[in-house]
């Protein structure tokens, strides 16, 4: 595999609105030293502004881990939404069809896409309101569609979350479809694993490409690292927890005491943890993961 000298791991946002406290940019550098949190402009992030920061202004050769899924559930049924005929073949087709949908929707938002006549039919709208085809018909649990890299991170003890679901504090819906607007948009300047091929290595710029992430992955393996377990929490909430999990990732430590809010928090370990594990060959050849599966739901890197 080869090598990348900065690693960006981005805290997404689905939530309403232009500025978001809750998007968090870290950087971490190949040649070592602590992770960097990219400062927010008053009010926090715009998702357009990460936008155009992965689109004008990354360092050549950086590896972008952004916190939210890149596709939807596909190869269980061998349809994005089966039984409606402008169901897209692929991912990208995915994005440009989410994109051209809200095209009205302000800040990259999807609001429109969610109250689709047909579109909404296959979401969780609420604790008491679902479409009727958020389930798969005879399904055995009521937690909805997942896709092939969702089954596998149940496999390393993550817990993920349906991405048809847009309901309580652990959906990562309406994230990921704001995210597969900017992926759309994005088309042609930043390729996206493992849906492209991996780029060559530049000089001056270039060179980079975008990841799925799941920080909840990055937080559990500095956890087992650390000998020691804390069950289903996965936020670290002080400098201190911080740290430590930054040691049992070989990073230094952030020069900070005191808390620290969780979307900092996550995208600093997470920045750390893509430099620690980025050159493992095994990331970029999980072993479910095939063509079909790459080029229709893609892929949360780091998940074996």
């Amino acid at each position: 595999m080869r090598d990348f000298d900065h690693f960006l791991a981005i805290d997404w946002s689905g939530a309403k609105g232009e500025r978001h406290r809750g998007i968090a940019l870290a950087i971490a550098e190949a040649a070592g030293g602590p992770p960097v949190l990219v400062e927010p402009p008053p009010g926090g992030f715009s998702r357009a502004e990460v936008m155009a920061i992965l689109k004008d202004d990354l360092p050549a050769n950086t590896l972008v881990g952004a916190d939210l899924g890149i596709s939807l559930p596909f190869n269980d049924c061998g349809a994005f939404f089966p039984g409606w005929d402008c169901s897209p073949s692929h991912a990208k087709k995915l994005w440009a069809l989410v994109d051209e949908i809200c095209e009205s929707d302000l800040y990259l938002g999807a609001s429109s896409f969610v109250a689709h006549i047909e579109a909404r039919r296959y979401f969780r709208h609420g604790r008491d309101e679902e479409g009727e085809h958020f389930h798969l018909p005879g399904a055995i649990t009521r937690e909805g569609r997942f896709r092939e890299a969702e089954i596998a991170q149940r496999a390393q003890n993550c817990r993920p979350v349906s991405n048809f679901n847009l309901v309580g504090a652990a959906q990562v819906g309406k994230s990921s479809l704001t995210g597969m607007r900017m992926l759309h948009q994005l088309r042609g300047h930043l390729p996206v694993w493992p849906m492209d091929p991996v780029p060559k290595r530049r000089r001056k710029s270039g060179g980079s490409m975008l990841v799925e992430i799941y920080t909840a992955l990055a937080a559990r393996e500095a956890d087992a690292a650390l000998g020691q377990g804390r069950g289903a929490r996965t936020k670290l909430l002080t400098y201190a927890d911080l740290n430590a999990s930054l040691a049992a990732l070989g990073s230094p430590p952030v020069d900070a005491v005191g808390e620290i809010d969780d979307h900092s928090s996550d995208a600093l370990l997470t920045a750390a943890w893509l430099r620690k594990v980025a050159p493992e060959p095994a990331r970029w050849e999980p072993r479910f993961l095939t063509a079909e599966i790459a080029w229709t739901e893609g892929w949360t890197f780091g998940v074996l």
